[in-house]
């Protein structure tokens, strides 16, 4: 997939300015943003439900705006409410759904998209009858059932239970492996457990897009006493030091092993541990620093 340019307008405000994304097989992208930040409007337009005022989409080589069909060929979506006839079995459903999108072998096709998505066991019952966890299941399914390149889903934990939350992200993880996966979701845990890359919109712009460095160890600290970065740059094991909002420390070490250390440095130094444990990663504090109270900037790629 290969968007440039994109910009659109609602009146005389501008919701995207100029937004560049590239996407291949195998790339899992997390899109993050603020509420308004421009999330809504760029699935609207990277799905082909809305047109932009300037740029171009393509997938495959196929432009979204000049040949809609040859491109939604190779595109699946869900969208935040999965678009289910909940009075239909699973079996149906995904017939119809494969049907709509010139699939041939309708009953492969189906049966092929029930086993990855965990509902071989679940295709004579009626989809009004089953689990939200399972309903979202379907909307994975009904989006990869006519083997897509790219996969556009939104917010496809929201509502679930925390075991329905770990297998469909562990789902969407074993997808992203065949696909190009583009994830938009609040959660920033989510992103850092999923995605290769991430994308952080702000007033419309792109003000950041690169990759997750998923080999990074990060400690969030809280302390007693009143100290500098520089105190704790100098502990055994800290790379980088972060101050948070809140008073705490963000800090990038070398190994989780590096916490006995800090925790003993601390300690010698008497400046009063109050917490120390892993922090989520660093994906928390750049997002915060590149939304909140930031002014839009140009695309920062990582």
């Amino acid at each position: 997939m290969v968007a440039r340019g994109l910009t659109r307008r609602y009146g005389s405000r501008a919701a995207l300015h100029g937004i560049d994304l590239t996407l291949a097989r195998g790339d899992c992208l997390g899109l993050l943003g603020l509420n308004g930040a421009g999330k809504s409007t760029t699935l609207k337009i990277l799905t082909g439900v809305l047109a932009p005022h300037a740029g171009s989409v393509s997938f495959c080589g196929h432009d979204l705006a000049r040949a809609p069909l040859a491109a939604k060929r190779h595109l699946g979506f869900l969208p935040d409410v999965p678009p289910l006839f909940t009075d239909a079995s699973v079996d149906e459903y995904l017939a119809l759904c494969a049907q709509l999108r010139e699939v041939t072998a309708l009953g492969e096709a189906v049966a092929r998209a029930k086993a990855r998505c965990g509902l071989a066991d679940v295709g004579p019952r009626l989809i009004r009858n089953l689990s939200k966890g399972y309903q979202q299941r379907i909307g994975i399914a009904q989006a990869i059932v006519h083997e897509p390149a790219v996969l556009v889903l939104d917010e496809p934990t929201v509502g679930l239970d925390p075991v329905q939350i770990r297998d469909v992200r562990q789902l969407i993880t074993d997808l992203a492996r065949q696909h190009a996966v583009i994830l938009s979701t609040h959660l920033l845990a989510e992103v850092q457990q999923i995605c290769t890359r991430v994308a952080v919109l702000h007033q419309g712009r792109l003000v950041h897009e690169g990759a997750l460095g998923g080999d990074d160890c990060w400690l969030r600290l809280r302390l007693r006493a009143t100290v500098s970065a520089d105190q704790l740059q100098a502990l055994a094991g800290v790379q980088q030091v972060t101050a948070s909002d809140d008073g705490s420390w963000l800090l990038r070490v070398n190994s989780p092993a590096a916490a006995e250390h800090i925790a003993l440095g601390v300690a010698q130094q008497h400046l009063g541990l109050l917490e120390l444990r892993p922090a989520d990663s660093a994906i928390e504090q750049t997002f915060l620093d590149l939304t909140i109270g930031a002014a839009a900037a140009p695309a920062v790629h990582a």
